[in-house]
């Protein structure tokens, strides 16, 4: 008879902890639920307030889902190279209708082109300089090899807007001024530290063996570095290649001061002049925000199972 209150106590426990992971489970949905919310509702409305008419983005309360659909703000941006825009068409345009074309409409199919040769310029280049680099810094023992760490890292230190002057003379004395190289040169300086650390963090965590073994088979430290250690860090590539490629599609102060005219101007310059426009088309401008992040988001999708132990290699050292 003892035995039967331990055993009840014992059931009591047991449906407690049950009923206690139950709730835990429950409040890390509802959490995630919250933040994944927090997270995609701009995008939502971006996407939702590119295909409505002014009318709608500015009622209250907003829109989430358009009564009226249309894909006019889209059409506009692919026909505007064809579209002569004078004072006088925009004065004739209905704003509120969702008609009215900024004048710089016809530059941004052009901007995202100039967005991707120095995005993609700056990830090969990028690539070229960290990674032998991060190598050299994890497998090669030589003076000053943990001075030179810091040394590099301590660039990131210094804020972007610090640079400006400097940057603006060495691409003045450079003549590349009003450049897409201009962008590619300042953009690998930005790139660069933050590469080369991520990738010899990851380096230092495989084995020196592997590099040991290649060297008796005859290979040398460039041979070894492409043939064992390439083939190992294709997680923490892809996660430089990642913030390499995001960061230059999307900076934009250093394209303001190094960028003119349209030959070289990209993409968050192009969408900012809409707002300088003596009106302004806000479906317009979102249209033109879903085409720029539609990149970013491919590359993001296609590499995503890599992203996260991209970033994390090296952080535990056994």
């Amino acid at each position: 008879m003892t035995g039967m209150p331990s055993i009840a106590m014992a059931g009591g426990h047991g449906r407690r902890r049950h009923i206690r992971r139950l709730l835990q489970r429950l409040g890390l949905i509802v959490a995630s639920m919250l933040f994944l919310g927090y997270m995609l509702s701009p995008i939502a409305w971006l996407v939702s307030s590119s295909i409505q008419t002014e009318t709608e983005i500015t009622s209250v309360p907003p829109h989430w889902i358009p009564d009226h659909p249309s894909l006019a703000n889209f059409k506009a941006i692919f026909s505007a190279p064809e579209k002569e825009v004078t004072y006088e068409t925009r004065k004739r345009a209905d704003p509120s209708a969702g008609g009215f074309i900024p004048s710089t409409a016809r530059n941004l199919l052009p901007a995202m082109k100039n967005s991707f040769i120095v995005a993609a310029l700056v990830v090969i280049f990028n690539l070229l300089v960290a990674i032998p680099a991060a190598y050299a810094l994890a497998k090669i023992r030589f003076r000053g090899r943990q001075a030179g760490v810091y040394l590099i890292l301590s660039t990131r230190v210094i804020p972007d807007i610090a640079l400006v002057v400097p940057f603006f003379l060495f691409i003045r004395q450079l003549g590349l001024l009003d450049s897409i190289w201009s962008l590619v040169i300042t953009y690998l300086a930005i790139t660069v530290p933050f590469s080369v650390f991520i990738l010899s963090n990851y380096f230092e965590s495989l084995p020196d063996e592997l590099d040991k073994a290649a060297r008796v088979d005859g290979c040398s430290r460039f041979q070894a570095l492409i043939r064992v250690y390439l083939p190992l860090a294709t997680p923490s590539l892809v996660a430089v290649i990642l913030f390499t490629f995001l960061t230059s599609w999307n900076e934009f102060l250093l394209a303001l001061m190094f960028t003119q005219t349209t030959a070289s101007q990209t993409l968050p310059i192009v969408v900012a002049s809409f707002t300088s426009d003596f009106t302004i088309s806000f479906s317009f401008i979102n249209a033109a925000g879903v085409l720029a992040i539609i990149p970013p988001v491919i590359v993001a999708i296609i590499f995503e199972r890599y992203i996260v132990s991209g970033l994390t290699a090296g952080a535990v050292k056994g």
